[in-house]
């Protein structure tokens, strides 16, 4: 193991029974729309847990601190989250469940259930903050990055990161936190949740248009005290590995450096990845494994290493499981290392010299504007 205090893995059974939806992918049923023999909403368990049984077949587990946590408290949750909000939730959970927002079903249960996601992200924080584990993964679900305060949204039903942080703040364990968003999604809730405020940064890297339609604009920079510590990076269908990584050396690292946070926290979604049924993006594995190494490299630099990746999204059960555990491997250093088994064809599937050149004239056109309010970050 490469980090004394080691990696520490937070998860629980009871996430994986988190259900429900009269849904086929993200249309509702009724009409013309006939149900799935496999289920509802592309958010299902199957990608988390084959992950999990991927960890338990390589060994890579016996590498990792695996452990659970405690629920999010009311306290925790009353943070973030109105409490006529919590109450609706827990009353309808109780009575059979439902759904709030949009695309948020539950079944019976699901209040507690989505706490415990929190409770999950909060104590991996919490415990890299104090020094307990060097860095951490939480393997949260439900997801959280879409929620906003009051309205649940994109499968996610309580905001895990925001609460985490701001748990973490209350105990006086940290003042600024960056969060880098690399789900293919737009961040919408994070950056709601903190677009006035100056002591998180929020960089969210996702695929234009597509979810949400109306959120993550690049020109959306915050607003008052947290003018400048919101970015938004929305990036065309079809950016691959090249991308990416141009993304991250020369946006999200320097962000980081100027803004010098705390603690690193990533909301880790793997729907960027080339097989995933509801984005358009080329992302392999090994995508994810060199961003998740960047992002070391620059929490050494920055924070003492501290760094936590929480799990958002990401729908395909086959490919998940092999960009999760290449990320876990980086992470802790494990000599258990599980090969892509699509690698060849994932690299023939990469975008064009021609594409890169094209998306690297957007990535410069961003860093050039950024540059101008780079002060703001300091």
């Amino acid at each position: 193991m490469s980090n004394p205090q080691g990696t520490g893995f937070y998860w629980d059974e009871r996430c994986f029974w988190h259900a429900g939806g009269n849904y086929a992918m993200t249309m509702p049923l009724g009409g013309h729309v006939q149900p799935l023999a496999a289920g509802g909403l592309p958010e299902n368990p199957e990608t988390k847990r084959r992950l999990r049984n991927l960890m338990e077949v390589s060994g890579i587990t016996g590498d990792l601190r695996m452990q659970g946590a405690p629920a999010a408290s009311r306290e925790d949750l009353l943070r973030i989250h109105p409490q006529d909000y919590l109450d609706k939730f827990k009353a309808m959970s109780d009575a059979g469940g439902g759904e709030l927002g949009l695309r948020t079903p539950f079944a019976q249960g699901g209040y507690e259930i989505a706490a415990l996601s929190a409770g999950l992200a909060k104590q991996a924080l919490t415990d890299v903050l104090r020094g307990d584990v060097r860095n951490a993964y939480a393997l949260s679900r439900p997801p959280g990055h879409h929620c906003l305060p009051d309205w649940p949204n994109g499968f996610c039903l309580m905001a895990n990161i925001a609460i985490a942080i701001e748990a973490a703040r209350a105990e006086g364990l940290a003042g600024r936190i960056a969060v880098v968003d690399w789900d293919v999604h737009h961040g919408n809730g994070t950056e709601a949740i903190y677009y006035d405020r100056d002591d998180v940064l929020t960089i969210s890297m996702h695929q234009e248009r597509n979810y949400p339609l109306d959120t993550g604009d690049f020109e959306a920079r915050g607003e008052g005290p947290g003018l400048g510590c919101n970015i938004n990076i929305p990036l065309p269908p079809g950016t691959g590995h090249t991308g990416y990584l141009e993304v991250m050396e020369r946006i999200v690292l320097p962000a980081l450096r100027s803004y010098r946070p705390d603690a690193i926290v990533v909301a880790c979604g793997f729907d960027a990845g080339i097989f995933d049924p509801i984005a358009r993006m080329l992302c392999t594995a090994e995508t994810f494994g060199v961003m998740t190494g960047q992002l070391m490299q620059v929490a050494d630099e920055l924070c003492e290493g501290r760094l936590l990746l929480v799990h958002e999204g990401g729908y395909s059960e086959v490919y998940v499981p092999f960009c999760g555990h290449r990320v876990l491997e980086v992470l802790s250093g494990s000599d258990h290392v599980v090969p892509d088994p699509m690698a060849s064809t994932v690299a023939i599937r990469q975008p064009n010299a021609r594409f890169d050149a094209f998306l690297s004239e957007q990535i410069t056109e961003m860093a050039e504007a950024l540059s101008l309010s780079a002060e703001t970050l300091g």
